[in-house]
């Protein structure tokens, strides 16, 4: 796991509020409506990921990897709001692209955390 050398904490965390940033510029450019409906729906997942990943880095382990799991699936339910307002072109493609990549790369890193976690957890390394 790698840690962000500013704050001490994991990496994901600094990559998930430069995504966050990302979003409040994209969303900001949503048609009023979509802004109020699908837009605070996303930005209220964006900032639940957040929460929920920040909380885990302080938990023991074996909670810590449930925790990670919770992040995962709310990061998924996350692209699936952001590809409806893809499709529905209330984003442009280049700027759901960007959020997508950030996502993924999110997505990896929290894969990554959580298999190590587990690893370490499983009888057979004990």
């Amino acid at each position: 796991m790698t840690y962000d050398s500013n704050e001490n904490l994991p990496a994901v965390i600094s990559k998930g509020k430069e995504a966050y940033q990302y979003w409040l510029a994209v969303q900001k450019n949503l048609p009023k409506i979509e802004r109020f409906g699908i837009g605070q729906k996303i930005d209220l997942i964006f900032l639940n990921i957040l929460e929920l990943t920040y909380s885990a880095s302080y938990l023991p382990p074996p909670q810590k990897a449930i925790e990670l799991g919770k992040v995962i699936s709310r990061l998924n339910i996350l692209k699936f709001f952001l590809q409806i307002a893809w499709e529905n072109k209330f984003i442009h493609t280049d700027k759901y692209a960007g959020l997508s990549e950030k996502l993924e790369e999110i997505g990896r890193m929290l894969g990554g955390w959580r298999k190590g976690l587990l690893k370490k957890l499983s009888p057979d390394n004990r």
